[in-house]
Parts: structure tokens; C-alpha cells; sequence
């Protein structure tokens, strides 16, 4: 990787779309212009910092900024990781076998989508009213 160039990747998981921009620096990751630790839930930052952990220290090579909008706080962190993990990947091609192996939703977004609602069913996808015959 030359020195001024930047890979761009994006993640998505439901409704939230993030976008990562990773460039050689110094190991400094920012969420939506914030350090990682103070952007979310120390439970949800942990789960954006998977793929750096597993990095080690190539992570620590390179500053990554991700900007994360739409959906909601677990939802942003799913694609916050992936978008993470599929620029550190592009960075250096020997991640890729140590992501699939721990998780593979680390490198392949996951498909599920919430089901449409159905009409007459009070807003909901599957559920019935029950029926009485007495």
C-alpha cells in the first residue's frame, strides 16, 4: 500500500449503512468523528473492535474512520464491524482466513431483513387473531 492511499469499504447490516476509510497512521479508529470508546455502549464498542483485536498489529499500522448512519445502536455496530474488518482485509489479504475462521458475518454481511407487515393482522408480520367457536 503507497503512503497517501486510502481503501474505502462499506458495511450494512438492516437499515444501517456504515462506510470506512482506512489510511496508514498510528492505530487511531473513530466512529462518526468520535474515538470508539466514547461513539457507543461499551458492550457495542467491544463488538466494533473484534476485527482490530484479531488484527493486532497490523491494526496499530493504520487510522481508520468510519462514518455509521441509520438503525439502531446494535445494528450500526454489526456494520460498523464489518466495514472495519473488510478494509483491514483489503490492507492485508492474510486476515482474511483468521476472520472466517473466528466469525464469518465478520467478512460476509448477514442477509436478514425484517418481514413486511401483513394487512388485517393489527400490524403484524404472522401472528392471527386467535379464533373462538364458542
Amino acid at each position: 500500500m503507497k503512503k497517501d492511499m486510502t481503501i474505502l469499504t462499506s458495511g450494512k447490516r438492516k437499515s444501517a449503512k456504515a462506510s470506512a476509510s482506512l489510511r496508514k497512521g498510528s492505530g487511531y479508529v473513530r466512529i462518526n468523528k468520535q474515538p470508539i470508546g466514547v461513539a457507543t455502549s461499551p458492550m457495542y464498542a467491544l463488538r466494533m473492535q473484534e476485527p482490530l483485536l484479531l488484527a493486532g498489529d497490523i491494526a496499530s499500522q493504520v487510522d481508520i474512520d468510519v462514518l455509521v448512519r441509520g438503525g439502531g445502536y446494535a445494528s450500526q455496530a454489526d456494520a460498523t464491524r464489518l466495514a472495519i474488518a473488510k478494509a483491514l482485509v483489503e490492507f492485508n489479504s492474510s486476515l482474511e482466513e483468521t476472520f472466517s475462521e473466528y466469525d464469518r458475518t465478520l467478512l460476509v454481511a448477514d442477509v436478514r431483513r425484517k418481514e413486511p407487515k401483513k394487512p388485517n393482522n393489527r400490524g403484524r408480520a404472522r401472528a392471527r387473531r386467535q379464533k373462538s367457536y364458542r
